[in-house]
């Protein structure tokens, strides 16, 4: 009887070890590359062990505002051949949308996969929230090709291979010249706004509301508040879920805001 009970505990314990190693190996954090010459899922443990894998210093990391060392990869080290790629979309968990023109990852501001250690994970970006992790777009040098705030994605899911945000939503067209104040305002909605917002449902990402339906943000603000609520959201109003960023001239000109409202103003014609 002992033999047995015996024989059957040492079963239990190895179907057990079995079975958590099922399970860590099935919450492994996996990175999508879906592109039309490229299809991966790509596992952290496996990018963790990348021959090209190095440890980098950000000295002015974006997300978390001071310096960051990562363990990371060249971002171009994983993706075989963007070349003939136009736009390069970067989808996080949360729904952040990042449409990064290719052209930009093949310059000279030489992006970064941060790939976040199993067993020490990244501080937290704010309290009781997540880290950047597992996956976070970086830059070396972001200062070289202009690189903005919200071309750093982080919680990565999936990077693939899209046509330009206008061209398969033609609904966030403006009804203007292309050398309009309403047209130059749209390319900075791509830019900065699309991240996280809609027009007219056109769009990728679902983090905020659309910017056009029901209402054009320029019908319910007055002029010199809606200027300071994209420089500064925290000063009009604040909730505890208030997750905009402020876009300060540095970031975003003084043209480019007053292009934005333009194109916000022509939209608000266009439901």
């Amino acid at each position: 009887m002992k033999t047995i009970s015996h024989t059957l505990r040492l079963y239990v314990t190895a179907l057990l070890i079995c079975m958590a190693s099922s399970y860590a190996y099935a919450a492994d954090p996996v990175l999508e590359l879906a592109f039309s010459n490229q299809h991966q899922k790509l596992a952290r443990a496996d990018l963790l062990k990348h021959p090209a894998l190095r440890t980098i210093t950000i000295p002015a990391d974006v997300s978390y505002k001071r310096s960051m060392e990562y363990r990371a990869l060249p971002l171009l080290s994983i993706l075989r051949d963007v070349s003939k790629v136009e736009m390069v979309q970067f989808k996080a968990e949360d729904g952040f949308v990042a449409n990064i023109p290719a052209q930009l990852l093949t310059g000279a501001a030489e992006p970064w996969l941060a790939i976040e250690p199993i067993n020490a994970p990244w501080p937290t970006l704010k309290s009781g929230g997540r880290s950047a992790g597992p996956f976070y777009l970086v830059w070396l040098k972001p200062e070289k090709s202009g690189i903005t705030q919200e071309q750093w994605p982080y919680q990565i899911a999936q990077i693939s291979e899209v046509r330009p945000l206008q061209t398969r939503y033609p609904q966030i067209l403006p009804h203007s010249p292309v050398d309009s104040a309403e047209y130059r305002g749209m390319h900075v909605y791509t830019v900065h706004c699309a991240s996280c917002h809609q027009i007219n449902g056109g769009g990728d990402a679902v983090v905020g509301p659309d910017l056009n339906k029901p209402y054009n943000p320029t019908e319910y603000f007055q002029a010199t508040f809606l200027r300071l609520y994209i420089r500064d959201p925290a000063a009009v109003r604040t909730w505890r879920q208030l997750t905009m960023p402020g876009f300060s001239d540095t970031v975003m000109s003084d043209a480019q805001l007053d292009d934005l409202m333009a194109y916000l103003r022509q939209m608000a014609q266009q439901k």
